[in-house]
């Protein structure tokens, strides 16, 4: 991709959250800055504390500056961690503490950047993570060239339905949540920066609604098509599928729920399930495997590296995921790449993901419905296949045409040169004919 004087566009890409070995946030900023880097010049400004795995991993083409603002950063984190009694649930409370360190982030990335800007070495500035749309970008006034924000993803409420499992998650913040539009550089945020990346229609709805002529619906969540693809085609059983739950084992992604369908049903006692992961609901729910007596179709494997995960997708042919709140759902889009049949709740991320029957929408209601109507949908897909592959072969399309790091890399470029062209931005550039486009352009 390059400018109008055909040189390739020089970006300064702000990813406080940024690594190879980290799940969900610092991952997903490191596979999109290092596909973006592969159409760009892109120096990346991110914290010091991924120096060690971003040395061993490797950034592709981008230079990397370290950022350190330990200062303020090393503290707040153990109060934070503290506050959450650890570091799986509270995200609330983990974004509001974190807003005095990311201050301190963009203050020092202004120090150490602000003479190469003003010389025009920058032709524009993207802060890709945090992905909060509740923390600010103070740079967003002050830098000299074009502030790109986002992906940003947030504002998805809890549904009232399951106060137990908020409870549960420690999010005790969640009724201040709308305190942060009061915090200092929000406003300035959201009128100066040039484009506004967001994800899904949850975001957008959550954001300012004078900057909606600069916002994009952008999905934050990627796939690495070398680790998750389709298995080559073989014979399978088709009489005992293998249904998959891969995530993190906390109570609002429900993964019990999975357990209780296979309890209730004996259709579904005739297949079989795995449950991926590790976390606070992991012993509550081996108890309700042993209970159950279970075991012959129910296995619990806990924690396994991306690589392995991709491997039991390509072995299983439904993915179940009944979260009840889930933003962006990236370990979604990795399974319906793998060819898998996804069945999940209909709100939030996976809703939009699974649109246009690439997958199986299950109502949102209390848990007693949830459970019941998530046991009839897996029966149906037990008993049709057919339909289980055919859903399967939509949603693998759909993620590799839309979904993939490069597709999505170039779209990004697509924006940072509307924004320097003055052109009006496209509202929603993942439609499937865009989308397409690119990936055959990088094919």
């Amino acid at each position: 991709m390059s400018t109008r004087t055909d040189r390739a566009l020089r970006v300064l890409l702000l990813a406080d959250d940024c690594n190879p070995e980290w799940p969900s946030l610092p991952v997903v900023g490191y596979k999109a800055a290092k596909a973006i880097a592969n159409h760009a010049d892109v120096t990346v400004a991110t914290h010091v504390r991924n120096r060690p795995n971003l040395d061993k991993a490797g950034f592709g083409q981008a230079r990397v500056e370290y950022i350190d603002n330990e200062y303020i950063a090393s503290n707040m984190y153990k109060l934070n961690t503290w506050l959450r009694g650890g570091n799986q649930v509270g995200w609330t409370t983990h974004i509001a503490m974190n807003y005095p360190s990311y201050l301190a982030f963009e203050w020092e990335v202004w120090r150490r950047f602000r003479p190469a800007l003003e010389r025009g070495e920058f032709d524009v500035v993207h802060r890709l993570t945090p992905m909060s749309p509740t923390l600010p970008s103070p740079l967003a006034s002050v830098s000299p060239v074009p502030f790109v924000l986002g992906p940003l993803n947030g504002g998805l409420p809890w549904p009232a339905e399951f106060a137990p499992e908020r409870a549960r998650e420690k999010e005790w913040l969640v009724k201040l949540r709308e305190a942060h539009r009061w915090l200092p550089f929000y406003r300035s945020t959201y009128e100066k920066s040039a484009a506004i990346l967001a994800a899904f229609q949850h975001t957008i709805e959550d954001l300012p609604q004078s900057a909606r002529e600069r916002m994009v619906n952008f999905p934050e969540v990627g796939i690495d098509p070398e680790v998750f693809h389709a298995a080559p085609q073989r014979n399978r059983d088709r009489s005992r599928l293998t249904f998959l739950f891969a995530g993190r084992l906390v109570p609002y992604k429900l993964p019990s729920l999975a357990v209780d369908c296979f309890a209730r049903s004996a259709v579904l006692r005739g297949h079989k399930l795995v449950i991926v992961g590790d976390g606070p609901e992991r012993e509550a729910i081996e108890r309700k495997v042993s209970e159950a007596r279970l075991w012959p179709s129910v296995q619990v494997l806990g924690q396994r590296s991306q690589a392995e995960v991709g491997e039991l997708m390509r072995q299983s042919d439904v993915f179940v995921f009944p979260s009840i709140r889930e933003l962006g759902a990236g370990v979604v889009a990795e399974a319906m790449a793998s060819g898998l049949c996804c069945a999940a709740v209909d709100y939030g991320g996976p809703a939009e993901l699974l649109a246009n029957g690439r997958g199986v929408k299950v109502p949102l209601g209390s848990r007693q419905a949830l459970t019941r109507d998530f046991t009839l949908a897996l029966e149906r897909l037990a008993d049709n296949p057919d339909e289980v592959r055919s859903m399967g072969e939509s949603a693998r399309s759909y993620a590799l045409s839309m979904l993939t790091w490069d597709v999505k890399a170039q779209l990004t470029l697509d924006i940072y040169q509307r924004v320097l062209e003055g052109q009006r931005l496209p509202g929603a550039p993942f439609e499937p004919r865009e989308a397409q486009k690119h990936a055959a352009r990088a094919a």
